[in-house]
């Protein structure tokens, strides 16, 4: 195993280099196929959230991989490679599977423990079966990294800790008041129908907003998703006289729902802004002509100011909205001061209970030393199915060979000799191959295989056949040697 990982997220670089260097578009498909075309990279995926953005490798050379992988990173995202290295961090082999891990229990997110990196993990390894640019290494790594995701939120209290981004942005917008006092009786409107703004919009039927719009650039999805929280909110509703209203428009209608909206929340993939500064001071001032809406108790109910809420990376809502009165906008940006410096001194991450967290930690360095074992171990063997295949041959034609000298031999003792011949072999080698497969799943254990080939002079195009046929990784090399002496296990480009 060869795992090198090159990337940066909200710990390493600030909001406003995430920003730009956010992949839109097709950007996520052309950067792992550009990767796979990449002399050093056999495999190639890539996880992209509005947090991170790293790109996953199985390389040949360490120091290669590392230059290949973050120029890869520039072009693609079109930042400058010298802005873009001093926020950059490399993983390598157990460090980089460690990091995955980490990042699928939500240790390594904004908001410590929530499990939405695991539908972004599910899809950066959708992309890579699609494209065909994931194969053994890393459809292993991401399969596991989602097991393990999944045990530590079944196995542990970090769930506790784990609000999604949308209810750590929304519980920054209520200040002080709880979201489902502060939501009531409000009119929302949410831009986007993807999973982000999905649960978005799922959060805030659940905290009572009288009104829902979804819009959309494809109107059937927003539709879709507005039937599911109407019928959602029916079955559930029991409390509210008032059923909630549930619409959806095509995202060209935003301008005119605007106006009537108490809380914003956007989400899109858009590469230019979707709400602008003029329009935002063009919607408050149709809203100041606004009716006011009817709260639940049938009583005319006036918001002062208008929530937003932008969690799409790059941004959908201009920045300039901060300095408008009447606006409160909270962005990617302000939740990860928000994420670093609470104002209780607290953070998201309070909520967990250590023990927890630290629990979360266990289970994270237990499953990388099973996952290192079990790659090791798989290492190994093709080269004793190689071994085994070369002893059965010689067998075959030692029995051969008497045959042609021992013409008079009945079928019994023909048979007789040729398994007393294959028990000696199996016996000779049962030993060796159990202990080079237990030594193989140790740490440095990668040579023995190499031992093994130089021993009994194996054709190394015979080892690659068996992993070959053993559905071995795209364009690998027939025999991967061992790391760099001198490579780290992780840290900064």
């Amino acid at each position: 195993m060869s795992l090198l990982v090159v990337g940066l997220s909200h710990r390493s670089a600030p909001v406003s280099v995430l920003e730009r260097a956010a992949l839109v578009g097709d950007e996520q498909a052309k950067l792992v196929q550009d990767t796979l075309a990449a002399e050093p990279a056999t495999e190639a995926a890539v996880l992209a959230t509005c947090n991170r953005i790293e790109l996953y490798a199985d390389v040949d050379k360490f120091h290669a991989g590392v230059a290949e992988l973050s120029t890869l990173l520039a072009q693609h995202t079109g930042v400058s490679l010298d802005e873009l290295t001093p926020y950059l961090y490399v993983h390598y082999e157990d460090r980089a599977v460690h990091h995955l891990f980490s990042v699928a229990c939500g240790l390594d997110s904004m908001v410590v423990g929530e499990g939405q990196i695991l539908g972004q993990i599910k899809d950066a390894l959708a992309l890579g079966q699609e494209l065909h640019t994931a194969g053994r290494l890393l459809n292993d790594l991401f399969q596991q990294a989602l097991r393990v995701g999944k045990r530590a939120h079944s196995e542990t209290g970090i769930d506790k800790a784990g609000q999604s981004l949308v209810t750590f942005g929304l519980e920054q917008l209520a200040g002080p008041v709880p979201v489902a006092e502060w939501a009531a009786g409000k009119r929302a409107l949410v831009i986007g129908a993807g999973s982000m703004s999905s649960l978005a919009a799922a959060t805030l039927a659940r905290a009572g907003v009288a009104e829902l719009v979804i819009a959309n650039r494809t109107l059937e999805r927003a539709l879709r998703l507005a039937e599911s929280l109407a019928e959602q909110h029916a079955a559930t509703d029991a409390v509210r006289v008032a059923g909630l209203v549930a619409r959806a428009v095509a995202r060209d209608r935003v301008a005119a729902e605007l106006p009537h909206a108490d809380i914003v929340v956007s989400c899109t993939g858009a590469t230019g802004l979707v709400l602008t500064a003029d329009e935002l001071r063009t919607s408050l001032a149709q809203r100041a002509a606004c009716p006011p809406m009817g709260g639940p108790g049938g009583a005319a109910e006036v918001v002062a100011e208008v929530a937003l809420l932008d969690l799409a990376m790059p941004r959908d809502i201009d920045a300039a909205a901060h300095r408008i009165d009447g606006l409160r906008l909270v962005d990617i940006e302000s939740l990860a001061e928000a994420a670093a410096t609470p104002a209780d001194g607290s953070g998201p991450a309070a909520g967990a209970m250590a023990a927890d967290v630290d629990l979360v930690r266990s289970i994270v360095s237990a499953e990388v030393a099973a996952f290192g074992a079990a790659q090791r171990a798989a290492h190994i063997t093709p080269t004793v199915v190689a071994l085994r295949t070369m002893a059965a041959d010689v067998v075959a034609s030692e029995v051969a060979r008497l045959e042609g000298r021992l013409p008079d031999l009945d079928d019994k003792q023909r048979s007789e000799i040729t398994q007393t011949v294959r028990r000696v072999v199996d016996k000779l080698l049962h030993a060796p191959t159990v202990r080079v497969k237990e030594l193989a799943s140790t740490p440095g254990g990668a040579g023995y295989a190499d031992a093994l080939r130089e021993l009994f002079d194996l054709d190394p195009q015979a080892v690659a056949a068996v992993s070959r046929a053993d559905g071995g990784r795209p364009g690998a090399a027939p025999a991967r040697g061992t790391a760099e002496p001198n490579d780290p296990k992780g840290g900064r480009a």
